[in-house]
């Protein structure tokens, strides 16, 4: 009888295992294709490659494969999102917030983009989690946001001291992005819109953008650059960073719950910076690592429950 006993207590446990490995697999991968994105972004504003050319890779070709979905679900309210909504979260975490964000890599290494968005999309986040959706904010995540901040200002430190002006623009911009990208996840929230009928309805209605850059731009210049340069950042851009990573940090709050997959967005940073090192061959400076180490740990106070 014990020994059945025990049995079936194992059984359930690899059963209760399974999910959860499932979801961490997909939280780390996700986290890794969001991070390849950046670093794709480096790799091909050094290339040749404008923001804008960038933008189209990073929208077009998602916006094409999720085209049926968006009529199937009703595209004369936008999947019930309705389009003076539609249109602020495209702004705010879509193609605007995006094309800010690449220019922002026209001015400062990997190492500051990577790791300045997402924490002041944390530090944004929490302020408009006290402010607009009155929740009540612990000690520990006002401590974390502290700490956040104590980081920021070290990766700050290095711009003025050894980049200069473009530095500090190049950051202001990570600043910008970031605190445009905790004004989308406010919206979702308060709105009730789930992320991934947001990432339907922000890549369906970039596509409108296309005719505009052809007309403008044309496509001679990313012509021009080459078929395997272009088809890195298609798959990068428009399939890693974009659908992909999505669906894999679906498919990990589903497995983990929400609390425990916030993790993963928290090792974005970490992961640019070692992907920008084996891939691009540019190692973070002492000041981007202290900094980065900082930001880490207040990114763990900050989604801390208590």
């Amino acid at each position: 009888m014990d020994q059945r006993t025990s049995g079936a207590d194992a059984l359930s446990q690899n059963k209760d295992a399974a999910p959860a490995l499932v979801g961490v697999t997909c939280g780390l991968a996700a986290a890794l294709f969001w991070a390849l994105g950046f670093a794709a972004t480096r790799h091909g504003l050094k290339l040749g490659f404008t923001p804008v050319d960038l933008l189209v890779h990073r929208y077009v070709w998602s916006g094409i494969a999720f085209l049926p979905l968006v009529f199937r679900a009703g595209i004369s309210d936008l999947c019930g999102i309705g389009w003076s909504r539609g249109l602020v979260l495209m702004v705010l975490g879509g193609p605007v917030m995006s094309l800010i964000s690449y220019t922002g890599f026209l001015f400062v290494p990997l190492g500051h983009g990577s790791v300045i968005q997402p924490s002041c999309a944390t530090l944004g986040g929490l302020l408009l989690a006290v402010v607009v959706l009155k929740e009540h904010i612990s000690a520990s995540r006002l401590a974390g946001a502290v700490v956040i901040v104590g980081g920021l200002g070290v990766i700050g430190a290095e711009s003025i001291g050894h980049i200069g002006a473009d530095g500090v623009l190049g950051d202001l911009i990570f600043v910008l992005t970031g605190l445009m990208f905790a004004g989308f996840g406010a919206a979702l929230r308060h709105w009730r819109v789930s992320a991934v009928s947001a990432a339907l309805v922000i890549n369906v209605l970039s596509l409108l953008l296309l005719p505009v850059y052809i007309a403008t731009v044309g496509l001679a210049h990313v012509a021009a650059i080459g078929v395997s340069e272009n088809a890195i950042q298609a798959l990068a851009q428009g399939v890693l960073a974009g659908p992909a990573a999505l669906y894999l940090y679906a498919v990990s709050v589903q497995r983990l719950g929400v609390a425990r997959a916030a993790v993963f967005p928290a090792c974005v940073p970490a992961l640019t910076l070692l992907t920008g090192w084996l891939l691009l061959g540019e190692p973070p400076t002492m000041l981007q690592a202290a900094g980065l180490v900082t930001v880490l740990c207040g990114f763990y106070l900050a989604q801390r429950q208590r």
